[in-house]
């Protein structure tokens, strides 16, 4: 039997400081965040919409029926450093507190994807589907789930790659099945689960995978607002003029020699942290430091730059 440990990473628990904090961090994905909360909040308690219909209409509205029998699982996909992961990794704290809902957010380990031996991934995934079964509480009209789970599953495209793809092996083949299995499961069994699948190559995931999704929510390098927002918000406190930061929102945006700007991941995890420490430990963080890293700190490229 294959332990726990073996399958996912670290187990986290919703309401979660960190989380919190991630979560709010993360700007220029609004209407992002309202739907998957929406979205969210639907599959783990499907009788509010019901409730809703009464509420507004009287009774159940036929529309109700388009969100019946719905699989509890969201695709998560877009170029790297664009947020995806951060939001998939912390979302379930705002659901938590919104629902006043103990969650636990599984990540499927790298190790989950095996070593290639016949029939270990098929097995991997499922101990993996049956450990969040036994985990999650029921989702119907009549029980409020104890406890949910959001299960994440980052670079989906190495277990869910399409079974259209001449070359593909046949353990990974398994693997898709397994996954395709796993889903249907939790769609039958109307548990509080949630799958979240992440990844850099929409393109490449199973067309089974991807229809049964019951929403793709894409994401883009900040667009100049919303590099504008993010920068405002690091700099808090720092003594600048609106000159600085629009200096700053340009320096990091395309040019005349790329046509890709920074993404989030670039600003918080690169071009600040590398003007703070520029300035630390005897002087002020100032605009030309700023300047200086952003000149410094070259954009990630995009995914598929450079390739075929």
């Amino acid at each position: 039997m294959t332990a726990t440990t073996d399958l996912f990473e670290a187990v986290v628990e919703f309401p979660d400081p960190v989380a919190q904090r991630r979560y709010a961090s993360l700007v220029g994905v609004d209407s992002v965040k309202e739907r998957l909360s929406k979205e969210a909040q639907l599959l783990l308690l499907p009788d509010s919409l019901d409730r809703w219909s009464s509420a507004v209409h009287g009774g159940r509205i036929a529309a109700c029926d388009a969100f019946a029998d719905r699989p509890p699982m969201f695709l998560f996909a877009g170029d790297v450093g664009t947020g995806k992961t951060i939001l998939a990794e912390t979302f379930g704290d705002e659901i938590a507190r919104s629902l006043n809902l103990p969650i636990l957010l599984y990540r499927l380990s790298l190790a989950s994807r095996g070593s290639g031996a016949v029939g270990e991934m098929t097995q991997l995934l499922a101990a993996a589907f049956d450990e969040v079964r036994r985990s999650a509480g029921p989702a119907h009209n009549t029980r409020k789930a104890s406890q949910a789970v959001i299960l994440l599953i980052d670079e989906a495209d190495a277990l869910a790659q399409s079974r259209e793809t001449a070359q593909m092996h046949h353990e990974d083949r398994a693997g898709v099945n397994a996954l395709i299995r796993g889903l249907n499961s939790l769609t039958e069994q109307r548990l509080a689960v949630l799958v979240v699948l992440a990844t850099n190559r929409l393109d490449a995931i199973d067309p089974a995978v991807r229809r049964r999704a019951a929403a793709t929510f894409e994401f883009e390098r900040p667009d100049e607002e919303q590099r504008r927002e993010a920068l405002r918000r690091l700099l808090v406190g720092v003594d600048l003029k609106p000159k600085d930061i629009e200096d700053l929102v340009l320096a990091t945006g395309p040019t005349d020699g790329r046509n890709f700007g920074h993404t989030y991941s670039d600003l918080y995890q690169r071009l600040i942290p590398m003007a703070v420490l520029a300035a630390y430990p005897d002087k002020p963080l100032t605009a030309s430091l700023l300047r200086a890293a952003a000149a410094s700190v070259e954009p990630t490229p995009p995914f598929n730059e450079g390739k075929a």
